[in-house]
């Protein structure tokens, strides 16, 4: 939520920097000036009602020490319409700071001063490329057909089970999994992570901290009846562990890291990107999030990209590295960078982690704060990135890698898995 200091003190600078998303916040930004005027007024006037009235209690007390009774019972009265008046005060105020609030949390973070308009992914910024350029053998095969020849997923199977955007990973696509969640984790974990296991659903207090809710709702599963969000990310819980706190500025940076599934309801995905592994509804991601001094947040932000693009290229994966353009970038978000990795069979990219730096509108909905040196309460900053999603990881390790009768596996994942590549299984002889 931004900071209603910023927009009182910078009103055009806000509406300049959100159009830059694409969001024409003027009318919001005139709504808000006029609430919290009145806010302001009412307040003025409920201080100094209060302040009257202390002050003929006062004297009420003085009228009955010398004995003038009924002057003390005159003033009683005047306490009497005083209070009266001075009730329905704090409700209207309550009423005006409730409007107040409805109209910050719908506007979305500023995106920051690196971040370039746009309307479209076609407008994002390429920042760099790397990893082997992949060459396929002839016959070369999506990772949906391979993982049926291998025994790997059975997306049928998950469609019965549940339904489509559910699959079902078996013997060594299991073991895979489990594979590449263990080294992504102990890659994160030697780089001063601390690894977390969080609920995997959250209340609505949550899901609004991290800027879920009111923005993306209808792309959660809910459980109505016991009004709780299954997560989308782990992102919610991790950031969600530090609402409400103050921490005192040598903590900094707090580092976590967890792995968990997810699980999005992509409402509106069809057609072939959505086949396979591309866009599922249930999917493992292993999540890195910093709490930091806002002073610091860009050299933890540059240092998280650095982070994340090791890991791939550790995979042996072609990747480029994207800087989102306003009109591309989440709700919350203020700067994010997009890592995709190319899938030779499918010939295009896939998105495999978002890094993004939040500044401080997810702090200040969770109230995350430090106090300076000076003892100033200060908002932090908060980062998130994901350090990976394994689906499209998995997908593109299967397609880049294939080769006639089994798929290499790059070298970090040997021990983890077991063997250096992922074999045909037998036919059975009748």
């Amino acid at each position: 939520m931004l900071q209603i200091a910023v927009i009182r003190q910078q009103p055009e600078f806000v509406k300049e920097r959100l159009l830059v998303k694409n969001f024409d916040a003027s009318a919001a930004i005139t709504r808000i000036l006029e609430l919290d005027a009145q806010r302001k007024r009412l307040q003025l006037e409920m201080e100094s009602e209060q302040a009257g009235l202390n002050a003929i209690s006062r004297e009420i007390g003085q009228l009955m020490a010398k004995g003038e009774k009924e002057k003390a019972e005159e003033k009683k009265r005047e306490v009497t319409s005083l209070k009266s008046k001075l009730g329905f005060l704090p409700d209207a105020v309550k009423a005006i700071e409730d409007q107040l609030h409805q109209v910050l949390v719908s506007l979305p973070n500023l995106p920051s001063s690196q971040v370039a308009p746009g309307k479209t992914p076609n407008d994002n910024v390429l920042v760099r490329e790397g990893g082997p350029k992949t060459v396929l053998p002839a016959n070369a095969q999506a990772h949906w057909d391979l993982a049926r020849q291998y025994n790997l997923i059975d997306f049928e199977l998950g469609n019965k089970i549940t339904g489509s955007g559910f699959p079902v990973y078996i013997d060594k696509g299991a073991r895979l999994q489990r594979a590449m969640i263990q080294y992504f984790l102990d890659y994160n974990t030697s780089a001063g992570f601390v690894e977390y296991q969080p609920p995997l659903v959250v209340n609505e207090t949550s899901a609004y901290g991290t800027g879920q809710l009111p923005d993306k709702e209808g792309q959660m599963y809910y459980v109505t009846e016991d009004k709780l969000y299954l997560i989308p990310t782990s992102e919610v819980p991790l950031t969600n562990i530090l609402r409400d706190s103050i921490l005192n500025e040598k903590e900094l940076p707090v580092k976590m890291t967890a792995y968990t599934p997810c699980f999005r309801r992509e409402a509106g995905s069809y057609g072939k990107d959505v086949r396979g592994l591309n866009r599922l509804h249930q999917f493992d991601k292993v999540e890195i999030v910093q709490i930091v001094h806002p002073d610091k947040s860009y050299e933890a932000l540059e240092e998280m990209v650095n982070h994340v693009e090791k890991l791939l290229l550790s995979l042996d994966l072609p990747y480029r590295i994207l800087r989102l353009c306003g009109g591309d970038m989440s709700f919350a978000s203020a700067i994010t960078y997009d890592f995709e990795v190319f899938s030779a069979a499918q010939e295009k990219w896939l998105e495999v982690s978002s890094v993004s730096n939040f500044e401080s509108f997810q702090t200040n909905r969770m109230k995350v704060r430090f106090k300076d040196e000076l003892g100033k309460m200060q908002l932090l900053h908060s980062l998130n990135g994901s350090s990976l999603a394994l689906p499209r990881i998995l997908a593109c390790l299967l397609e880049n890698h294939q080769r006639p009768d089994f798929i290499s596996l790059p070298k970090v994942l040997h021990k983890y898995f077991g063997a250096e590549s992922v074999l045909k299984p037998k036919l059975i002889q009748a």
